[in-house]
């Protein structure tokens, strides 16, 4: 299989780095939302994906953000070219079903095939949602992932990817609106994509970090994680939510345990925060909290940026 694909990599953009609600949140006058308005100071991002290829043209989408049909068209390697209709996405894999991570595959309705891959839960929790019915199984099939088990990426044509995904799950919560259901226990995953040498990790959202999860980020080669907020009481504090981090599921990145700390040892990876809330005072260009992040080896992601992870 490696021999059809001479010149292995892990391509990945990222869409989105924001939290639900992007920033600046549409309606918050927080000072930092009120900065990224200004364009000087900090840079507004819209809701938390990235895409990933094994070849640069044929792309995996890693969550459905709201702002789907924008990021798309600010993403060219994600625009079609050639016939009347198509799409370079192949695929699209939830890793939970969080409202900002499944509400974009609406933007995909129209009757464009690809597949799509999430939990058992997560696919359960579309299942009972007639809305999503507008995308016709039978142009895009549900397939449920296979967790701890790695999983060759096929195109929608049946060629293979070059890309092996394995899902795991990790400490987490069942969203919002299906919380009164309880919680089960492949709610929130995390992925790791290869392509047979090089790994990427992404953990978007993550209530505690398990020794396992920083084992198997020792391995890695690229890891996107949490980097919802600051500190667990940063929104009660900015008087912006009731809410703790722990409450929405979110580990913080400064706090005792947080990402800071717990992946300290890991020094293979290139580091990259994601899914930040409007909030989170890492998103101030200028401020201590994103110095200490950059000195700690951590990249604050931003929409458009691009790893790629080529085996020589």
């Amino acid at each position: 299989e490696k021999d059809s694909f001479p010149e292995l990599m892990i391509d990945v953009i990222v869409l989105g780095a924001a939290a639900g609600g992007g920033f600046p949140q549409w309606n918050s006058a927080a000072p930092g939302c009120l900065t990224a308005r200004s364009g000087q100071g900090a840079k507004p991002r819209t809701q938390a994906s990235i895409a990933v290829s094994g070849d640069g043209e044929r792309w995996f989408v890693i969550n459905a953000a709201p702002d789907l049909r924008q990021q798309i068209l600010s993403t060219p390697a994600l625009q079609h070219r050639g016939s009347l209709r198509g799409t370079p996405i192949q695929g699209v894999i939830l890793t939970c079903g969080e409202i900002d991570a499944i509400t974009g595959l609406l933007t995909l309705r129209e009757r464009e095939p690809f597949t799509l891959m999430g939990s058992d839960s997560t696919l359960d929790q579309l299942a009972a949602n007639p809305v999503f019915d507008a995308l016709d199984r039978n142009i895009v099939p549900r397939v449920p992932l296979i967790l701890d088990t790695p999983t060759p990426l096929v195109c929608k044509d049946g060629t293979p990817s070059g890309l092996t995904l394995t899902a795991f799950a990790v400490p987490g919560k069942a969203p919002l609106y299906a919380e009164a259901s309880g919680s089960r226990p492949d709610e929130t995953l995390g992925l790791s994509i290869s392509d047979g040498r090089r790994v990427m990790m992404f953990v978007p959202g993550c209530a505690h970090i398990t020794p396992e999860l920083v084992e198997r980020a020792t391995r890695a080669d690229l890891l996107f994680f949490d980097g919802t907020l600051w500190r667990d009481d940063e929104m009660i504090r900015a008087g912006l939510s009731p809410k703790t981090g722990q409450r929405m599921g979110h580990v913080s990145v400064n706090d005792a345990g947080g990402p800071i700390e717990a992946f300290t040892s890991c020094v293979k990876p290139r580091k990259v925060l994601i899914h930040i809330n409007n909030s989170n005072p890492i998103l101030l260009e200028d401020s201590p909290e994103r110095s200490a992040v950059e000195r700690a080896g951590w990249t604050v992601a931003e929409d458009g940026m691009n790893f790629r992870l080529e085996t020589p």
